[in-house]
C-alpha cells in the first residue's frame, strides 16, 4: 500500500479530513470530533499538501500520525535531498497562523479542522516540526512555523497551544535552531546568528533520515485545560513564511489527541515535591459533579471506595481514578505520592541570668539551634517566633535571635525548621530566668611584676579566679568572663584567658558561670593589682680590691630576704667578684629584686717606660703597665691622667705613677729620664750658661759626646761625668758659629745634631 523504503516513512496523500481526525489522530470513543474540514495544495498538481504516515521500520519517533506540509506531502518520505523544495506562489498563507506567530507573508498554508466536545478538563497532543529551513542562514530570517489554535465554539479569539514548554513562545524555524555560523560564499555570504531554544532541536538530517527535511525539533506536546461539556473549535495549521521553496511539515503522533484527566505531577522526593510528613493531599480530577461521571479509585492496583471526583491522600502511593465518561469511553490517569521524613525537633528550654532581677534578660535563641534539630545537618536555619500561630503562618519571626529580651517571665518561643523540600516541624523553647545564688567573691590580687609598676599586670583567670568562682558549686560549670554585665548576659567580647587590666591598681570584671547553653550565675570579680617600689632600690657597682672583702646591704624592714648565696640577711660579706642579687618581699607578698655588680681590681704595676727625647717640644713618656684595675696615670706625683702617653715633656727627672681608680692604691714609682741639648751657649764667664752640656747625662755613663765644627773638625770629646765645653780649642777661644755634635749612648743610639756659640 505504501512506496517508501524500510529506512524511510511512508505517506498516503489520499485520506478525508474526517478519516484523519477520527481514525488517525483521535482513534478513540472518548472523543466526540465533527465538522471536518481540510485544505492544502491545489495549484500543483493532484497531489496532496496532507495525508496519513507509517514509520515502517524506520527510526522516526511516532509509529503512525497525520503529516500537514507546505509542499506534496509524499515529499516528506525519507531521505533527505539536500536543498529540495516545491510549492506554488499562488497558494496563500493563513492569517490566523501570521497572528498567532507574530509574522507575515506567510504563504503555502495547510490547514486541518474540526469540532469537538470536552468529556474531560484536559486535552493534549505530541508532534514534531521539520523544516528545510534548517539549512544555511535560512532559521536566521525565514520563520516558517507551525500553530495549534483552539477557541471555545461561537467565540472570536484563538489560543495558539504549538508553543515552547513553560513559555509564549511559537514553535517555528526561527524560534528553535541551533548556532548559525558565518561561512564565506563568492555569491552571498552567510550570515550568522545565535542559538534559539537550541534544546528542542534535534538535529540535522542526513541522506538517511527517515523524512525529507533538513532538520526537525525534538517531540513536543500542546496541551491545555478545557471545560467538560463545552464544544471547541481545533484548527492545525502550518505554512511558509515569504518563500515556497524551502519548505516544512508537522508530523501529529496518532492518538495522542485525546481527553484526559490531569490529576497533577507526581510528587515525588526525585522531582523536590513530595508531601510533607502528617500533611494530606487532595487528588482532583477537576470533573464537575453535573456530569454525571463515574469514578473508580486504586491504591497500588487495589481498589476502594470513593465514587467521587476527588480524593484525599494522607500515605505514600500510586493512586489510580478510572472515570466513565461514556458508555464506551473509560478515562483513568494516575498519581504517585511520596511523603517526606518525618523532621524530628526537641523541645527545650534555655536559661539566662538576671543581673537586675526584674525577670527580663537578653536570650540568645540560636544556642539551641542544634538541639532543636537533633543536630540535623540537612536541616534549614532555625527561625524563632513569639507564637505558634506566627511560626506556623511564618510572619513575624523574631528578628533578633541572638539577643531577645522576653516579653515576661516563663515565656516560650517557638522554633521553626524546615527540610529541603520546604516542609516544616515547631519545637517550643521555653525561656527561663536563673535564680541561682553565689556567694560574694573575695578580691583577686596580685602584684605588678613587669617592671613598669603602672598598676597594671596580667592574671591567668583559668587559675587565679576559676577555682575560687566554682568552689562549692555543681561539678562541670564552665566559668566565662567579661568586662561589663552586658557583654556576660549577651555572651559578647569575651576576654581572653590571659588578661591584663585596663584600670590601674584595681578593677571590676564579670565572670558568667555556665551550664551547656544555659546561664548559672553572672558574679563581679574585683582585680587588685599591688605596686611595690621600695627606695634606693637600683642596681649597684662595686669594687672589691684583690685580697680584701665588702659588704653588700639592702635596707631592713621587709618581710624576709633572699640572696642568690642563699642567705637570708639584708647583709652579705663577699670576698670575689661576680652579680649577686637579692630579691625583698613585703607584707603583700609582693618582690623586688636588686642586683649588686662585684668587679675586681688592685693595684697597677709599671713594666716599662718609653722615652722619646732629643726632640725638643716633642719629647714623651710612654708607661707601659700590667694589672686588673682601671687606672690613671702621672710622672711627677701629683697630676694624674687617664692616658699613659704624656707628650710635650721638658728634660729632666721624672717619678712615673700608675695608681688605680677604683682606689686599691699607687704602683711603686719608677724613675724616668727626658735628655735634651741646649740650642745655643754664651762662655763669657757671666756665670750663666757659660758651659754647653747634656744634662742628666751623667745618669748614662757609658755615653761619649763629641763636638764638630762645621768642617767636620773635631773639638772636644767628653764623657758623661764631664762638667760641659766652655767654647775652646788648644787654648784658644772659639768664635761665634754654629758647631755640631755626635752623642753616643751607652745603648748604641746615636744622636746628632746643632747648636750655637754667641760671645
Amino acid at each position: 500500500m505504501f512506496d517508501a523504503t524500510a529506512q524511510s516513512i511512508s505517506v498516503n496523500d489520499s485520506y478525508t479530513a474526517q478519516q484523519l481526525v477520527e481514525n488517525i489522530l483521535v482513534n478513540s470513543s472518548c472523543a466526540n470530533v465533527s465538522n471536518f474540514e481540510v485544505k492544502g495544495d491545489s495549484f500543483s498538481g493532484t497531489r496532496n499538501s496532507y495525508g496519513y504516515f507509517n514509520s515502517g521500520t524506520s527510526s522516526f519517533p511516532f509509529t503512525q500520525g497525520v503529516v500537514l506540509s507546505t509542499w506534496s506531502s509524499k515529499n516528506s518520505e525519507g531521505p533527505y535531498v539536500s536543498t529540495r523544495g516545491g510549492g506554488n506562489s499562488s497558494w496563500l498563507g493563513d492569517s490566523d497562523l501570521e497572528q498567532a506567530i507574530g509574522i507575515i507573508n506567510t504563504v503555502n498554508a495547510t490547514i486541518l479542522e474540526f469540532d469537538f466536545i470536552a468529556l474531560t478538563d484536559f486535552i493534549s497532543f505530541n508532534y514534531i516540526f521539520a523544516s528545510n529551513e534548517y539549512q544555511g542562514d535560512y532559521p536566521c530570517n525565514y520563520s516558517d512555523g507551525f500553530a495549534f489554535l483552539i477557541k471555545e465554539i461561537n467565540t472570536a479569539s484563538y489560543i495558539n497551544l504549538a508553543v515552547l514548554p513553560n513559555s509564549s513562545t511559537p514553535v517555528s524555524s526561527k524560534n528553535i535552531h541551533p548556532l548559525i555560523n558565518p561561512i564565506p560564499n563568492s555569491f552571498e555570504p552567510i550570515k550568522s546568528c545565535g542559538p534559539e531554544n537550541e534544546t528542542y532541536f534535534n538535529g540535522y538530517n542526513t541522506a538517511s533520515s527517515p523524512i525529507n527535511y533538513a532538520g526537525q525539533t525534538k517531540v513536543l506536546t500542546a496541551q491545555t485545560n478545557v471545560q467538560p461539556g463545552k464544544t471547541y473549535h481545533i484548527k492545525l495549521v502550518i505554512a511558509d513564511q515569504r518563500n515556497e521553496s524551502y519548505d516544512s511539515a508537522v508530523f501529529l503522533e496518532a492518538g495522542s489527541f485525546l481527553p484526559k484527566i490531569d490529576l497533577g505531577s507526581d510528587r515525588l522526593l526525585t522531582t523536590n515535591n513530595p508531601i510533607c510528613f502528617g500533611e494530606s493531599y487532595t487528588i482532583d480530577t477537576k470533573l464537575p459533579s453535573s456530569l454525571g461521571y463515574t469514578y473508580k479509585w486504586f491504591k497500588d492496583n487495589v481498589a476502594f471506595t470513593n465514587n467521587s471526583s476527588t480524593f484525599t491522600a494522607t500515605s505514600p502511593g500510586t493512586y489510580k481514578v478510572e472515570v466513565q465518561l461514556t458508555t464506551s469511553c473509560i478515562a483513568s490517569e494516575e498519581i504517585k505520592i511520596e511523603y517526606t521524613p518525618e523532621i524530628i525537633l526537641n523541645d527545650t528550654s534555655l536559661t539566662q541570668c538576671d543581673i537586675d532581677n526584674d525577670g527580663i534578660s537578653i536570650f540568645n535563641l540560636t544556642k539551641v539551634d542544634a538541639i532543636v534539630k537533633n543536630n540535623a545537618s540537612n536541616l534549614s536555619a532555625v527561625v524563632y517566633y513569639e507564637t505558634l500561630i506566627d511560626a506556623e503562618a511564618k510572619t513575624n519571626p523574631i528578628t533578633n535571635p541572638t539577643a531577645y529580651s522576653n516579653k515576661f517571665v516563663n515565656q516560650s518561643v517557638f522554633a521553626r525548621v524546615s527540610n529541603s523540600f520546604n516542609c516544616a516541624n515547631y519545637a517550643e523553647v521555653k525561656l527561663i530566668i536563673s535564680n541561682n545564688a553565689i556567694a560574694v567573691q573575695n578580691p583577686i590580687s596580685t602584684c605588678d611584676t613587669d617592671g613598669t609598676n603602672d598598676g597594671l599586670s596580667q592574671f591567668d583567670l583559668n587559675t587565679q579566679v576559676t577555682p575560687q568562682v566554682v568552689a562549692g558549686l555543681p561539678a562541670g560549670l564552665i566559668v566565662e568572663y567579661y568586662l561589663n554585665p552586658t557583654d556576660a548576659i549577651v555572651q559578647q567580647n569575651q576576654l581572653s584567658n590571659i588578661f591584663k587590666n585596663s584600670v590601674a591598681t584595681q578593677q571590676i570584671i564579670y565572670a558568667r558561670i555556665v551550664n551547656g547553653t544555659n546561664c548559672y550565675a553572672i558574679t563581679p570579680i574585683t582585680l587588685v593589682v599591688n605596686t611595690f617600689t621600695p627606695p634606693n632600690f637600683q642596681d649597684e657597682t662595686f669594687v672589691l680590691c684583690e685580697a680584701s672583702s665588702i659588704n653588700l646591704t639592702v635596707n631592713s624592714g621587709f618581710s624576709s630576704y633572699l640572696w642568690s648565696t642563699g642567705a637570708s640577711s639584708n647583709t652579705i660579706t663577699v670576698t670575689t667578684p661576680g652579680d649577686y642579687f637579692v630579691t625583698v618581699t613585703n607584707s603583700e607578698g609582693c618582690e623586688k629584686t636588686k642586683k649588686y655588680r662585684v668587679e675586681v681590681s688592685g693595684i697597677g704595676t709599671i713594666t716599662k717606660v718609653k722615652v722619646n727625647d732629643f726632640e725638643g717640644n716633642e719629647n714623651s713618656i710612654s708607661i707601659e703597665y700590667t694589672g686588673i684595675g682601671d687606672y690613671e696615670f702621672s710622672i711627677d706625683g701629683s697630676f694624674f691622667q687617664n692616658s699613659p702617653m704624656f707628650n710635650g715633656v721638658a728634660p729632666g727627672e721624672y717619678l712615673v705613677y700608675v695608681r688605680d681608680k677604683n682606689g686599691c692604691g699607687l704602683s711603686i714609682p719608677y724613675v724616668a729620664y727626658v735628655l735634651d741639648y741646649p740650642r745655643y751657649f754664651t762662655p763669657n764667664n757671666d756665670g750663666y750658661n757659660d758651659f754647653w752640656q747634656i744634662k742628666n747625662l751623667d745618669n748614662l755613663p757609658q755615653s761619649t759626646l763629641f763636638i764638630f765644627d762645621r768642617y767636620g773638625k773635631l773639638l772636644k770629646q767628653l764623657i758623661a761625668s764631664d762638667l760641659g765645653w766652655n767654647g775652646t780649642f788648644d787654648g784658644f777661644t772659639l768664635p761665634t758659629d754654629d758647631y755640631w755634635f755626635h752623642l753616643n749612648l751607652e745603648n748604641g743610639k746615636i744622636i746628632k745634631g746643632h747648636f750655637s756659640l754667641k760671645r
